[in-house]
């Protein structure tokens, strides 16, 4: 009860004052470190368990994928394999969403194999995951095979597909699936709106996401939120319509979030909006004034304007508020074997290697007249 409702100190006190601790004691426990995020407390209980069931394996595997150590949790996993733990629906719908996060395609393939040879049946939620693992690892034909073999398709495996050609900028194509769910009576919700707007965006299907936006309160009854707007504000930005974005953003029922201001501001960066971007900043400093995003846009905006002492401003107001750059993180799957890069880690085995090649990209870019900068 304790660690359900995230009360963890009175999880960890009730726990230690039992005599008789049992796998159902340890697995709470471990689930009130995963609730709210600890992950190096949540190992920490994994690893001092007496025992372990399907249960522990799960909790540690989900936590580590919410909490986007995707690697550490895709390792985890092949362990759990390894020490012939049985796999449950919630393991493998884990997994697949932590390769989906991180394009672990081949590994995901594999669970797809065991999925089909363990007739166990997992069902609608496993293929679902399936359909999302495909679809964002840009495998679109794998993601409609999927869909086609789903019996009972829900509202969720609707949404996933449309959410797949939505990452990968086929609007038409999720635009065609949603008249597909339409036909079949199925009722749009308000996350499939989300998507379809999204995939309207990317697509700069200007006139038609205008249209769909309409239509959810009008003919489905459904109140758009700060998601569907936000939406709406990207789809106005990407077709240069800056001044149209700022009116509605002022127009809107509900006041604007971060996400919305730095819309705008990237696409500022984009046109060289020079006194909106400073608009949309200040928002955006005001609503998130640890973020470091915003101060590093509006230097490259000012950058780029030739506007450098107003450029050195913004970097010493970055010092004095002590606002650090966070470095960036991106993953590869090479052989089967998933590797994690980071901006500010240089110590991978092969970095030797690496580096030679981008440098030798940096050398052809020079030649080309372009520039790319190694960090």
């Amino acid at each position: 009860m304790y660690s359900k409702n995230k009360d963890i100190e009175s999880t960890e006190k009730v726990f230690k004052c039992m005599e008789c601790k049992d796998i159902a004691s340890w697995n709470s426990l471990l689930n009130g470190f995963a609730m709210v995020n600890d992950l190096e407390s949540s190992r920490l209980v994994f690893d001092e368990m007496p025992q372990r069931n399907s249960v522990s394996w799960n909790a540690m595997i989900t936590a580590y994928v919410r909490g986007r150590e995707i690697v550490e949790a895709l390792e985890l996993f092949r362990e759990m394999k390894a020490g012939g733990e049985c796999c449950t629906v919630i393991t493998i719908v884990a997994v697949l969403s932590g390769c989906a996060d991180i394009g672990a395609l081949d590994l995901g393939k594999c669970i797809h194999g065991y999925v089909s040879k363990s007739n166990l049946g997992f069902g609608v939620t496993v293929n679902n995951a399936l359909m999302d693992m495909y679809a964002k690892s840009g495998c679109l034909d794998m993601a409609l095979k999927v869909i086609s073999e789903i019996r009972e398709k829900d509202m969720f495996s609707w949404t996933t597909l449309i959410s797949g050609y939505a990452f990968h900028g086929k609007g038409k194509n999720a635009l065609e699936v949603f008249g597909d769910m339409i036909e079949l009576k199925m009722k749009p919700n308000e996350v499939t709106f989300l998507w379809v707007l999204s995939a309207c965006s990317h697509a700069g299907l200007l006139i038609e996401g205008q249209r769909l936006f309409n239509r959810m309160n009008k003919f489905y009854g459904l109140q758009p939120n700060i998601e569907h707007y936000g939406c709406m504000v990207d789809l106005l930005v990407r077709a240069e319509l800056l001044e149209e974005a700022k009116d509605f953003i002022e127009q809107m029922p509900i006041n604007p979030d971060a996400v919305i201001w730095r819309s705008l501001l990237r696409a500022c960066l984009v046109h060289g909006n020079l006194n909106l971007a400073e608009m949309a900043a200040k928002m955006l400093i005001e609503l998130e004034p640890d973020d470091d995003g915003v101060y590093i846009l509006l230097w490259n905006i000012y950058f780029a304007a030739n506007r450098q002492e107003d450029a050195l401003k913004m970097r010493t107001f970055m010092q004095n508020q002590k606002v650090k750059k966070k470095s960036g993180c991106s993953w590869v799957e090479v052989n089967g074997v998933t590797h994690e890069f980071k901006a500010d880690y240089v110590m991978h085995h092969a970095g030797t290697k690496i580096f030679l090649v981008l440098e030798g990209i940096n050398e052809q870019r020079k030649l080309d007249g372009q520039f790319f900068v190694l960090e």
